[in-house]
């Protein structure tokens, strides 16, 4: 825990009247719960500064918990501070107005490829953006306030983002954070239902996946959802590229991907495994994220193809020097 930085990025929200926060383009529940969980903290604490977030996406699966600020024009941003929340690269800010804040925060857990922002708060180790959060109000609640609803939105993200507490980045300290949450009175069986219960056809289009998935000869487990499967099921994007997660029980595949076609034609990558490293095998096709959970791009068919040769080398030269692995 990087006290320190916390410690900067505190003063500088005291320094400002006017705060506007930010998160990553296709929202997770991490981004958005942190962002909303920092607003509710910063509203709740400081109730004369002008806290807003604003972005220029939003999610239909984090929608329960509920809208974000509307667009501005520039000139609101240039006495502001900003803090961008989940992000590992400016150019991946839902909002790029950000750049026009008076001094820019960033605040994040994955791999700093690429530093920006005048204050960086980093820490790659953590489960989610949401933990951090959680710390940063733990290391000052004899400062900043916190209720319910603040907490609810960054458990939400911390739930989400660990996989339900399942992930290797959870440790002690996750479950720590998330049980001085709890405290604060979180209804879990609401929270819960709305990130967990099924449409019918979402069902179906699972079920279907099962038939349409396809295995390469090491074990890598992936799943071509182009446009005409995604209309047949009435998917989302966002329900499309949650298809990555039911794959990911599969003995001995390591490695498992979904595929969604976009509109503009681009094709989004969703990148999972255990126990083996993946990030730098992402980040040769336009993309990064974490070592077992990140995402890419690719734009041709030929493309495709080539990532998931180069996931089956990846993974067959893992089986081949290495043990334990199921």
């Amino acid at each position: 825990m990087n006290q320190e930085q916390m410690r900067v990025i505190l003063n500088k929200i005291k320094e400002y009247g006017k705060i506007i926060i930010f998160r990553h383009k296709r929202p997770d529940g991490d981004a958005v719960g942190s962002t909303k969980g920092l607003a509710e903290i910063l509203r709740l604490t400081y109730p004369e500064k002008q806290v807003y977030i604003i972005n220029n996406d939003y999610s239909d699966f984090t929608s329960f918990l509920g809208e974000e600020d509307d667009a501005r024009p520039d000139e609101f941003y240039a006495d502001a501070l900003g803090i961008v929340i989940d992000t590992a690269t400016v150019d991946r800010v839902s909002n790029p107005k950000c750049q026009l804040c008076r001094e820019l925060v960033k605040i994040d857990h994955h791999i700093d490829r690429t530093p920006y922002g005048d204050v960086s708060w980093v820490e790659e180790e953590k489960s989610s953006a949401c933990e951090m959060i959680a710390d940063f109000y733990a290391a000052f609640s004899d400062e900043l306030k916190i209720n319910a609803q603040a907490a609810t939105y960054i458990y939400a993200g911390m739930v989400t983002d660990s996989g339900r507490f399942r992930f290797r980045s959870v440790t002690g300290d996750t479950l720590r954070a998330a049980g001085m949450l709890l405290d604060q009175g979180i209804d879990t069986d609401t929270l819960y239902a709305h990130l967990y219960l099924k449409e019918f056809h979402t069902l179906k289009f699972q079920a279907h996946v099962f038939k349409k998935m396809k295995i390469t000869p090491n074990g890598v487990v992936y799943l071509y959802v182009d446009k005409a499967m995604q209309k047949k099921f009435k998917l989302t994007s966002e329900q499309a590229s949650a298809s990555v997660s039911y794959m990911e029980s599969i003995k001995d595949c390591l490695i498992w991907m979904a595929f969604i076609e976009n509109d503009d034609g681009s094709v989004r990558v969703r990148l999972r495994s255990r126990f083996v490293t993946v990030n730098e095998l992402a980040e040769k096709y336009h993309g990064g994220g974490h070592a077992c959970a990140c995402g890419a791009t690719v734009y041709s068919k030929k493309e495709f193809k080539a990532l998931v040769k180069d996931a089956d080398e990846w993974l067959g030269k893992y089986k081949e020097n290495n043990e334990g692995w199921l």
